[in-house]
Protein backbone atom coordinates (compact mmCIF):
# COMPACT_ATOMS: atom_id res chain seq x y z
CA UNK A 1 0.00 0.00 0.00
CA UNK A 2 2.92 2.87 0.86
CA UNK A 3 4.42 1.50 -2.30
CA UNK A 4 1.87 2.27 -3.97
CA UNK A 5 0.95 5.15 -2.31
CA UNK A 6 4.69 6.71 -3.13
CA UNK A 7 4.56 5.56 -6.76
CA UNK A 8 1.41 7.51 -7.32
CA UNK A 9 2.85 10.37 -5.72
CA UNK A 10 5.78 10.41 -7.68
CA UNK A 11 3.44 10.44 -10.83
CA UNK A 12 1.74 13.21 -9.39
CA UNK A 13 4.57 15.07 -8.67
CA UNK A 14 6.01 14.77 -12.13
CA UNK A 15 2.94 16.03 -13.68
CA UNK A 16 2.54 18.77 -10.71
CA UNK A 17 6.16 20.35 -11.87
CA UNK A 18 4.94 19.74 -15.67
CA UNK A 19 2.00 21.86 -14.64
CA UNK A 20 4.31 24.65 -13.17
CA UNK A 21 6.84 24.70 -15.84
CA UNK A 22 4.21 25.03 -18.19
CA UNK A 23 2.64 28.53 -16.14
CA UNK A 24 6.34 29.79 -16.77
CA UNK A 25 5.12 29.74 -20.40
CA UNK A 26 1.55 31.07 -19.78
CA UNK A 27 0.22 34.56 -20.22
CA UNK A 28 -0.93 36.15 -17.09
CA UNK A 29 -5.17 36.30 -17.30
CA UNK A 30 -6.93 39.73 -16.74
CA UNK A 31 -7.02 40.81 -13.00
CA UNK A 32 -10.39 39.31 -11.63
CA UNK A 33 -12.90 42.44 -11.33
CA UNK A 34 -12.51 44.64 -8.22
CA UNK A 35 -16.45 44.33 -7.76
CA UNK A 36 -16.65 40.76 -7.41
CA UNK A 37 -14.99 41.11 -3.78
CA UNK A 38 -17.32 44.31 -2.27
CA UNK A 39 -20.02 41.86 -0.02
CA UNK A 40 -23.61 43.22 -0.72
CA UNK A 41 -24.94 45.64 2.18
CA UNK A 42 -25.73 44.40 4.71
CA UNK A 43 -25.35 40.59 4.15
CA UNK A 44 -28.47 38.38 3.55
CA UNK A 45 -29.35 36.34 6.44
CA UNK A 46 -28.20 33.30 6.34
CA UNK A 47 -25.18 31.22 7.86
CA UNK A 48 -21.49 30.60 7.78
CA UNK A 49 -20.46 29.07 4.29
CA UNK A 50 -23.13 30.73 2.40
CA UNK A 51 -21.90 31.38 -1.22
CA UNK A 52 -22.93 35.44 -1.77
CA UNK A 53 -21.71 35.18 -4.88
CA UNK A 54 -19.55 33.28 -7.49
CA UNK A 55 -18.00 33.34 -11.11
CA UNK A 56 -16.31 30.93 -13.78
CA UNK A 57 -12.46 31.14 -12.81
CA UNK A 58 -9.78 29.77 -14.73
CA UNK A 59 -6.00 28.50 -13.87
CA UNK A 60 -3.60 29.48 -15.79
CA UNK A 61 -2.39 26.55 -17.60
CA UNK A 62 -5.87 24.22 -18.60
CA UNK A 63 -6.57 21.82 -21.34
CA UNK A 64 -10.25 20.62 -22.15
CA UNK A 65 -10.69 16.99 -21.80
CA UNK A 66 -13.70 14.58 -22.27
CA UNK A 67 -13.54 14.90 -18.79
CA UNK A 68 -13.60 18.15 -18.32
CA UNK A 69 -11.04 21.01 -17.81
CA UNK A 70 -7.51 19.50 -17.06
CA UNK A 71 -6.56 19.56 -14.12
CA UNK A 72 -9.78 21.53 -12.73
CA UNK A 73 -12.52 23.69 -13.57
CA UNK A 74 -12.13 26.68 -11.45
CA UNK A 75 -15.15 28.53 -9.52
CA UNK A 76 -14.18 32.04 -7.89
CA UNK A 77 -16.44 32.38 -4.49
CA UNK A 78 -17.09 35.28 -1.90
CA UNK A 79 -18.64 33.69 0.85
CA UNK A 80 -20.27 34.59 4.28
CA UNK A 81 -17.69 33.48 7.16
CA UNK A 82 -17.58 35.53 10.63
CA UNK A 83 -14.28 37.56 11.65
CA UNK A 84 -12.34 37.34 14.70
CA UNK A 85 -15.08 38.40 16.80
CA UNK A 86 -17.48 36.33 15.52
CA UNK A 87 -19.31 39.30 13.54
CA UNK A 88 -20.44 38.32 9.91
CA UNK A 89 -18.45 39.19 7.10
CA UNK A 90 -17.32 38.50 3.34
CA UNK A 91 -14.61 36.25 2.27
CA UNK A 92 -13.14 35.56 -1.28
CA UNK A 93 -12.07 31.94 -2.37
CA UNK A 94 -11.73 29.34 -5.21
CA UNK A 95 -13.14 26.40 -5.75
CA UNK A 96 -11.36 24.02 -7.92
CA UNK A 97 -13.28 20.76 -9.39
CA UNK A 98 -10.75 18.40 -10.60
CA UNK A 99 -11.08 16.50 -14.31
CA UNK A 100 -9.34 13.40 -12.92
CA UNK A 101 -11.62 11.23 -10.94
CA UNK A 102 -11.63 9.73 -7.23
CA UNK A 103 -10.71 6.07 -7.32
CA UNK A 104 -10.91 5.66 -3.47
CA UNK A 105 -14.30 4.82 -1.76
CA UNK A 106 -17.27 7.15 -1.41
CA UNK A 107 -17.73 10.29 -2.38
CA UNK A 108 -15.17 12.73 -3.63
CA UNK A 109 -12.93 14.36 -0.99
CA UNK A 110 -12.23 17.75 -0.29
CA UNK A 111 -8.99 19.43 1.01
CA UNK A 112 -9.55 23.31 2.34
CA UNK A 113 -6.10 24.61 1.45
CA UNK A 114 -5.08 27.43 3.71
CA UNK A 115 -1.79 29.11 2.02
CA UNK A 116 1.32 30.23 3.11
CA UNK A 117 2.27 34.15 3.55
CA UNK A 118 1.18 36.13 0.30
CA UNK A 119 0.84 39.77 1.70
CA UNK A 120 -1.58 42.19 2.98
CA UNK A 121 -2.47 43.66 -0.17
CA UNK A 122 -5.75 42.65 -1.69
CA UNK A 123 -3.57 42.20 -5.05
CA UNK A 124 -2.58 38.95 -3.05
CA UNK A 125 -5.50 37.51 -2.60
CA UNK A 126 -4.80 34.20 -4.00
CA UNK A 127 -8.36 33.92 -5.96
CA UNK A 128 -6.73 36.57 -8.18
CA UNK A 129 -3.33 34.53 -8.74
CA UNK A 130 -4.23 31.18 -9.68
CA UNK A 131 -5.24 32.61 -13.43
CA UNK A 132 -2.02 34.06 -14.40
CA UNK A 133 1.58 33.21 -13.90
CA UNK A 134 2.84 37.02 -12.47
CA UNK A 135 0.83 39.28 -11.21
CA UNK A 136 2.84 43.29 -11.30
CA UNK A 137 1.75 46.29 -9.11
CA UNK A 138 4.47 48.93 -9.87
CA UNK A 139 7.12 49.94 -8.83
CA UNK A 140 8.53 46.54 -7.00
CA UNK A 141 5.21 44.13 -6.47
CA UNK A 142 5.96 41.08 -8.61
CA UNK A 143 3.80 38.20 -6.81
CA UNK A 144 2.95 34.57 -8.29
CA UNK A 145 0.91 31.62 -7.08
CA UNK A 146 3.71 29.47 -5.42
CA UNK A 147 0.65 27.24 -3.68
CA UNK A 148 -0.08 25.88 -7.80
CA UNK A 149 2.30 23.31 -6.56
CA UNK A 150 0.33 21.37 -3.52
CA UNK A 151 -2.85 22.74 -5.44
CA UNK A 152 -1.86 20.52 -8.29
CA UNK A 153 -0.66 17.42 -6.11
CA UNK A 154 -4.39 17.23 -4.79
CA UNK A 155 -6.09 17.28 -7.98
CA UNK A 156 -4.05 14.86 -9.62
CA UNK A 157 -5.19 12.45 -6.87
CA UNK A 158 -8.46 13.37 -7.67
CA UNK A 159 -9.30 15.73 -4.65
CA UNK A 160 -11.23 18.74 -4.48
CA UNK A 161 -9.78 21.59 -3.22
CA UNK A 162 -11.01 24.78 -1.91
CA UNK A 163 -8.57 27.72 -1.47
CA UNK A 164 -9.34 30.60 1.13
CA UNK A 165 -8.17 34.01 0.42
CA UNK A 166 -8.88 34.92 4.45
CA UNK A 167 -10.10 37.87 5.90
CA UNK A 168 -9.64 41.12 4.53
CA UNK A 169 -7.34 39.91 1.38
CA UNK A 170 -9.47 40.86 -1.70
CA UNK A 171 -12.06 42.11 0.71
CA UNK A 172 -12.36 45.51 1.88
CA UNK A 173 -10.62 45.76 5.04
CA UNK A 174 -7.23 45.03 6.19
CA UNK A 175 -6.36 41.19 6.17
CA UNK A 176 -5.89 40.14 9.90
CA UNK A 177 -3.26 38.35 8.99
CA UNK A 178 -2.28 35.24 11.45
CA UNK A 179 -5.70 36.13 13.49
CA UNK A 180 -6.27 32.51 15.01
CA UNK A 181 -10.42 32.72 14.96
CA UNK A 182 -10.42 35.08 12.20
CA UNK A 183 -8.31 32.33 9.74
CA UNK A 184 -10.09 28.85 11.34
CA UNK A 185 -13.36 30.43 10.46
CA UNK A 186 -12.38 31.11 6.89
CA UNK A 187 -10.89 27.70 6.12
CA UNK A 188 -13.59 25.83 7.61
CA UNK A 189 -16.35 28.37 5.89
CA UNK A 190 -14.62 27.66 2.64
CA UNK A 191 -15.42 24.32 2.97
CA UNK A 192 -18.83 24.68 3.76
CA UNK A 193 -19.03 26.99 0.76
CA UNK A 194 -17.18 24.62 -1.68
CA UNK A 195 -19.88 21.57 -0.23
CA UNK A 196 -23.28 24.53 -0.36
CA UNK A 197 -21.84 25.32 -4.24
CA UNK A 198 -24.39 23.97 -6.92
CA UNK A 199 -22.87 21.63 -9.76
CA UNK A 200 -20.38 20.19 -8.13
CA UNK A 201 -18.81 16.49 -7.51
CA UNK A 202 -18.36 16.81 -3.90
CA UNK A 203 -21.76 16.11 -1.54
CA UNK A 204 -22.39 16.63 2.18
CA UNK A 205 -20.56 13.48 3.03
CA UNK A 206 -17.96 13.98 1.20
CA UNK A 207 -14.95 13.43 3.68
CA UNK A 208 -13.09 16.90 4.47
CA UNK A 209 -9.48 17.37 5.29
CA UNK A 210 -7.07 20.39 6.07
CA UNK A 211 -3.51 21.58 4.35
CA UNK A 212 -1.80 24.17 5.45
CA UNK A 213 1.87 24.93 5.54
CA UNK A 214 3.61 28.45 7.50
CA UNK A 215 0.87 30.60 7.90
CA UNK A 216 -1.03 28.41 6.50
CA UNK A 217 -0.24 25.81 9.05
CA UNK A 218 -1.64 28.14 11.51
CA UNK A 219 -4.85 28.44 10.07
CA UNK A 220 -5.60 24.63 9.51
CA UNK A 221 -4.32 24.45 13.04
CA UNK A 222 -6.31 26.71 14.54
CA UNK A 223 -9.38 25.50 12.23
CA UNK A 224 -8.60 21.55 13.79
CA UNK A 225 -9.16 22.93 17.40
CA UNK A 226 -12.14 25.11 16.83
CA UNK A 227 -14.02 22.61 13.94
CA UNK A 228 -15.89 20.26 16.86
CA UNK A 229 -17.10 23.60 17.78
CA UNK A 230 -17.84 25.73 14.94
CA UNK A 231 -18.29 23.54 12.08
CA UNK A 232 -19.34 20.06 13.68
CA UNK A 233 -21.25 18.90 10.85
CA UNK A 234 -18.47 19.02 8.56
CA UNK A 235 -16.94 15.10 7.96
CA UNK A 236 -13.39 16.04 8.91
CA UNK A 237 -11.03 13.35 8.55
CA UNK A 238 -7.79 14.63 9.04
CA UNK A 239 -5.27 17.73 9.24
CA UNK A 240 -1.96 18.60 8.14
CA UNK A 241 -0.17 21.51 9.84
CA UNK A 242 2.74 22.24 8.32
CA UNK A 243 5.14 25.15 10.75
CA UNK A 244 2.99 26.61 12.26
CA UNK A 245 3.01 30.11 13.96
CA UNK A 246 1.31 28.60 17.09
CA UNK A 247 3.03 31.56 18.99
CA UNK A 248 3.19 34.91 17.53
CA UNK A 249 5.50 36.08 20.12
CA UNK A 250 8.14 33.41 18.99
CA UNK A 251 7.84 33.95 16.03
CA UNK A 252 8.13 38.19 16.08
CA UNK A 253 11.04 37.46 17.66
CA UNK A 254 12.70 34.97 15.07
CA UNK A 255 11.76 36.62 11.91
CA UNK A 256 13.24 40.25 13.36
CA UNK A 257 15.89 41.31 11.48
CA UNK A 258 15.61 38.42 8.69
CA UNK A 259 14.43 39.08 5.04
CA UNK A 260 10.99 38.74 6.50
CA UNK A 261 10.91 41.29 9.03
CA UNK A 262 8.12 43.53 6.92
CA UNK A 263 6.05 40.47 7.93
CA UNK A 264 5.15 41.73 11.40
CA UNK A 265 3.83 44.81 10.05
CA UNK A 266 1.57 42.81 8.62
CA UNK A 267 0.41 41.07 12.29
CA UNK A 268 0.68 44.55 13.49
CA UNK A 269 -2.13 45.90 11.01
CA UNK A 270 -3.98 42.88 10.94
CA UNK A 271 -4.60 42.57 15.22
CA UNK A 272 -5.06 46.55 15.15
CA UNK A 273 -7.58 46.17 12.54
CA UNK A 274 -9.18 43.04 14.57
CA UNK A 275 -9.09 44.91 17.52
CA UNK A 276 -9.25 48.13 17.60
CA UNK A 277 -9.03 48.68 21.59
CA UNK A 278 -5.02 48.17 21.28
CA UNK A 279 -4.90 50.50 18.17
CA UNK A 280 -4.08 53.85 20.50
CA UNK A 281 -1.72 51.28 22.87
CA UNK A 282 0.47 50.36 19.97
CA UNK A 283 0.42 53.92 18.06
CA UNK A 284 1.90 55.38 21.08
CA UNK A 285 5.06 53.14 20.87
CA UNK A 286 5.54 53.69 17.32
CA UNK A 287 7.73 56.57 15.75
CA UNK A 288 7.31 58.05 12.01
CA UNK A 289 9.12 55.52 10.65
CA UNK A 290 7.18 52.55 11.78
CA UNK A 291 3.70 54.75 11.09
CA UNK A 292 5.18 54.58 7.56
CA UNK A 293 5.92 51.16 7.43
CA UNK A 294 2.80 50.00 8.67
CA UNK A 295 1.07 51.96 5.70
CA UNK A 296 3.47 50.83 3.15
CA UNK A 297 2.92 46.87 4.21
CA UNK A 298 -0.50 46.95 3.97
CA UNK A 299 -0.78 47.44 0.43
CA UNK A 300 2.00 45.03 -0.33
CA UNK A 301 2.61 41.39 -1.35
CA UNK A 302 5.56 39.39 0.50
CA UNK A 303 7.87 39.96 -2.70
CA UNK A 304 7.69 44.43 -2.30
CA UNK A 305 7.64 43.91 1.80
CA UNK A 306 11.15 41.81 1.52
CA UNK A 307 12.48 43.97 -0.98
CA UNK A 308 11.96 47.30 1.03
CA UNK A 309 12.19 45.93 4.62
CA UNK A 310 14.09 42.54 4.59
CA UNK A 311 17.09 42.50 6.87
CA UNK A 312 15.22 45.85 8.69
CA UNK A 313 15.38 45.64 12.30
CA UNK A 314 12.14 46.42 14.76
CA UNK A 315 14.09 48.61 17.10
CA UNK A 316 13.98 51.39 13.96
CA UNK A 317 10.39 51.47 14.11
CA UNK A 318 9.95 51.97 17.69
CA UNK A 319 9.70 55.19 19.59
CA UNK A 320 12.42 54.00 22.41
CA UNK A 321 14.81 52.54 20.12
CA UNK A 322 13.42 48.51 21.81
CA UNK A 323 12.66 45.36 19.78
CA UNK A 324 9.07 45.15 18.93
CA UNK A 325 8.90 42.23 21.21
CA UNK A 326 10.24 43.82 24.11
CA UNK A 327 7.27 46.92 23.32
CA UNK A 328 4.97 44.96 23.42
CA UNK A 329 5.67 42.64 26.38
CA UNK A 330 4.65 45.98 28.77
CA UNK A 331 1.08 46.83 26.74
CA UNK A 332 -1.15 45.08 28.69
CA UNK A 333 -3.98 44.91 26.04
CA UNK A 334 -1.63 43.68 23.26
CA UNK A 335 -0.64 41.11 25.45
CA UNK A 336 -3.80 39.99 26.62
CA UNK A 337 -5.08 39.90 22.30
CA UNK A 338 -1.78 37.33 21.92
CA UNK A 339 -2.11 34.94 24.40
CA UNK A 340 -5.95 34.66 22.92
CA UNK A 341 -4.08 33.97 19.21
CA UNK A 342 -1.93 30.97 20.89
CA UNK A 343 -2.80 27.65 19.02
CA UNK A 344 -2.63 24.52 21.48
CA UNK A 345 -5.17 25.45 24.24
CA UNK A 346 -7.96 23.15 22.51
CA UNK A 347 -8.16 19.78 21.54
CA UNK A 348 -8.22 18.90 17.32
CA UNK A 349 -11.09 15.86 17.08
CA UNK A 350 -9.70 14.25 14.24
CA UNK A 351 -5.47 12.80 13.12
CA UNK A 352 -3.25 16.04 12.56
CA UNK A 353 -0.20 15.64 10.77
CA UNK A 354 2.34 18.07 12.03
CA UNK A 355 5.62 18.68 9.98
CA UNK A 356 8.43 21.28 11.56
CA UNK A 357 11.97 22.08 9.86
CA UNK A 358 14.27 21.75 13.12
CA UNK A 359 16.63 24.37 11.69
CA UNK A 360 13.68 26.48 10.18
CA UNK A 361 14.79 30.36 10.22
CA UNK A 362 11.24 31.77 10.07
CA UNK A 363 8.75 30.03 12.55
CA UNK A 364 10.77 28.47 15.35
CA UNK A 365 10.97 24.73 15.69
CA UNK A 366 9.97 24.78 19.40
CA UNK A 367 6.80 26.14 19.15
CA UNK A 368 5.72 23.23 16.75
CA UNK A 369 7.45 21.04 19.05
CA UNK A 370 5.27 22.64 21.55
CA UNK A 371 1.94 22.34 20.21
CA UNK A 372 2.60 19.03 18.80
CA UNK A 373 3.34 17.89 22.97
CA UNK A 374 0.25 19.95 23.65
CA UNK A 375 -2.01 18.17 21.55
CA UNK A 376 -0.71 15.17 22.51
CA UNK A 377 -1.21 15.80 26.17
CA UNK A 378 -5.17 16.50 25.65
CA UNK A 379 -5.17 13.40 24.01
CA UNK A 380 -5.03 13.96 20.14
CA UNK A 381 -3.57 11.71 17.67
CA UNK A 382 -0.58 13.48 16.05
CA UNK A 383 2.25 12.52 14.29
CA UNK A 384 5.04 14.94 14.55
CA UNK A 385 7.35 14.76 11.74
CA UNK A 386 10.56 17.09 11.83
CA UNK A 387 12.46 17.93 9.47
CA UNK A 388 16.37 17.99 9.61
CA UNK A 389 17.33 20.02 6.83
CA UNK A 390 20.90 21.51 7.84
CA UNK A 391 21.21 25.07 8.31
CA UNK A 392 21.73 27.17 4.83
CA UNK A 393 21.63 31.05 4.83
CA UNK A 394 20.34 31.61 7.96
CA UNK A 395 17.29 34.39 7.99
CA UNK A 396 17.01 33.96 4.24
CA UNK A 397 14.13 31.53 4.67
CA UNK A 398 15.67 28.55 3.18
CA UNK A 399 15.28 26.56 5.81
CA UNK A 400 11.55 27.81 5.77
CA UNK A 401 10.41 27.18 2.80
CA UNK A 402 12.58 23.88 1.94
CA UNK A 403 10.78 21.53 4.52
CA UNK A 404 7.69 22.73 2.72
CA UNK A 405 8.42 21.12 -0.51
CA UNK A 406 10.69 18.04 1.16
CA UNK A 407 7.30 17.25 3.08
CA UNK A 408 5.08 17.47 0.53
CA UNK A 409 5.07 13.47 -0.10
CA UNK A 410 4.39 12.79 3.50
CA UNK A 411 1.97 15.60 3.81
CA UNK A 412 -0.38 15.09 0.53
CA UNK A 413 -0.33 10.84 1.47
CA UNK A 414 -1.29 11.51 5.07
CA UNK A 415 -4.56 13.04 3.93
CA UNK A 416 -5.24 10.51 1.10
CA UNK A 417 -4.83 7.76 3.73
CA UNK A 418 -7.00 9.54 5.79
CA UNK A 419 -9.90 9.62 3.25
CA UNK A 420 -8.81 6.15 3.02
CA UNK A 421 -10.28 5.49 5.92
CA UNK A 422 -6.74 3.87 7.50
CA UNK A 423 -5.72 3.74 10.56
CA UNK A 424 -4.24 7.06 11.33
CA UNK A 425 -0.21 7.28 12.89
CA UNK A 426 0.55 8.91 16.46
CA UNK A 427 3.86 9.07 17.70
CA UNK A 428 3.21 10.85 21.04
CA UNK A 429 5.42 10.62 23.55
CA UNK A 430 8.15 9.12 21.38
CA UNK A 431 9.58 13.03 20.47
Amino acid sequence: MAVGRARKWVSAALTSAALVGGLLAAPATAGADADFYLPPSPLPTGGPGDVLRSAPSDLAIRVPTAEGIFPAQGTRLLYRSNDAKGAPNAVGGTYLEPSVPWNGPGDRPLVALAVGTHGQGDQCAPSKNLGGLVAYTPPLDLFTEYELISINAMLLRGIAVVVTDYDGLGTPGHHTYVNRPAQAHAVLDAARAALNLPGTSVTPDSPVGLFGYSQGGGATGAAAELAPTYAPELNLKGAYVGAPPADLVATLKQIDGTLLTGAIGYSINGLAHAYPEIGDEVDAEINDRGREMLAAVANQCVPETIARYGFQRTSDYTRTGEPLDVVLGRLPQVQKILAEQKIGTMTPAVPVLLQHGTQDDTVPYGQGRELALDWCGQGATVQFSPNPTPPVLPGFMVNHLVPMIAGMPESVAYLEARFLDEAAPSNCGAF
